[in-house]
């Protein structure tokens, strides 16, 4: 066996399954969850459609690059939201979900002989990061959130001698779970770390399409379509996306996770390497999901009503969490909501976070996930306790409800 599978944590959904197997929900409640960052709206019925009709595709075996057309598609999107220019063919891959992708990137660019390997994470963070650099033979490193900034991750934490062993940095904007966005001048800071390192940035931009002002704001704009990294390279004249990949998906653009539809663009150089790798990792995507991601990406019409039912639980949770007394405040972007919840929730056996998880399961037949279960102890400290994460995905009346009996569970005391 690998013996680096022993180094994996447990899941956050496992741990709180576990937090959670004594508790008796409420039964005067119908349950809602908030625990999951799994899309509820409905799935576009021309996407159902466009994968119907393309059924015949599973009589072929697919090319792990993917078909022409959906490349293009995809490229042809970046140029709509983005503004920037990539080829086809030499930049663009498709991939089965951000998910497998983002873990096995680091199986190509890390040296499995370099034993000094580190690869930097932001703290809390999306789980995959960290096993991925396990497996990989790498260490992670966590750069903690800070709440100043949103609970964007202080990357100046990160000291010198850390920097000079990172293979790849995982970035995360939107984040997860703090939905946070990283402006262009940090950017450029990244940017300039790698240069003098040498390290690949892999940009896992799934929450992308999920932002809370008009319409018409302009790209980057507060309240508007977050800053990309590939954008942002173009904005500082990194045309070629030198160490740079991005990655984006359709499961909560298009609300179609089951679908498995991503892909990843930037350094020609670093995807011949990732196709390479991921024809005998068995990565290609099926012909009948690459053609019903043809007409995904090709349409925007669903991604503006899905995007207007988050901005009305946003605006609408929000503030009644807020006049409960919770510590929580509207994320740059994304659909969660991460709230801090009082030190007094702490029990001797639980910390704040997980006593008031198990505690609303209890009483109003509400989950949500312990922020501590988002993060390492770092620094000194865990940057996830005493936090929650909220995933606003099921329908809006449906979030306004458990934000009422959230908000009950505060008055009375937690």
């Amino acid at each position: 066996m690998n013996p680096r599978l022993a180094l994996l944590q447990p899941y956050p959904f496992e741990r709180l399954k576990a937090l959670t197997a004594d508790v008796q929900p409420s039964a005067a409640h119908r349950a809602i969850s908030l625990g999951i960052g799994e899309p509820k709206h409905p799935t576009p019925d021309f996407l159902k459609a466009a994968l119907a009709g393309a059924l015949d595709g599973l009589s072929a075996y697919p090319a792990t690059a993917g078909e022409p057309a959906l490349r293009e598609a995809c490229a042809a999107w970046l140029g709509r939201r983005y503004g920037v220019t990539v080829d086809a063919a030499r930049q663009v891959l498709p991939v089965n979900g951000s998910r497998e992708a983002l873990f096995a990137l680091a199986q190509t660019v890390i040296d499995p002989a370099d034993r000094e390997a580190v690869v930097v994470c932001p703290n809390p963070f999306y789980q995959i990061y960290e096993g991925a650099a396990l497996l990989a033979g790498a260490t992670p490193v966590f750069a903690n959130s800070d709440p100043a900034r949103n609970f964007a991750p202080a990357w100046d934490t990160i000291d010198a001698a850390t920097w000079a062993r990172t293979r790849l940095l995982y970035v995360c904007s939107p984040g997860n779970p703090s939905g946070a966005v990283m402006p262009l001048a940090e950017w450029a800071r990244l940017f300039a770390l790698s240069d003098e390192h040498g390290f690949v940035i892999a940009s896992d931009e799934c929450y992308s399409e999920i932002w809370f002002g008009p319409e018409d704001t302009p790209r980057g704009a507060a309240g508007g379509p977050p800053l990309g990294g590939l954008e942002a390279a173009a904005a500082l004249g990194r045309h070629d996306f030198k160490r740079l990949i991005s990655f984006t998906s359709l499961s909560k653009r298009s609300n179609a996770p089951g679908l498995r539809s991503g892909f990843v663009a930037g350094d020609a150089a670093l995807l011949a390497a990732f196709l390479k790798y991921r024809t005998y990792h068995g990565g290609a995507m099926s012909p009948s999901v690459q053609r019903a991601s043809v007409a995904a990406w090709a349409d925007e019409v669903h991604v503006v009503a899905n995007r207007a039912l988050y901005r009305q639980k946003f605006a609408r949770v929000t503030p009644l969490l807020q006049a409960a007394g919770l510590d929580v405040r509207l994320p740059d972007a994304g659909f969660y909501l991460w709230a801090g919840v009082p030190a007094a929730c702490a029990t001797a056996t639980h910390s704040a976070d997980e006593a008031f998880a198990r505690e609303l399961l209890a009483s109003y037949n509400v989950t949500v996930l312990p922020g501590s279960y988002l993060a390492r102890h770092s620094g000194g400290r865990n940057p996830g306790e005493g936090r929650i994460r909220l995933a606003l995905v099921a329908g809006v009346e449906e979030c306004v409800e458990a934000a009422e009996r959230i908000a009950e569970a505060l008055r009375r005391g937690g």
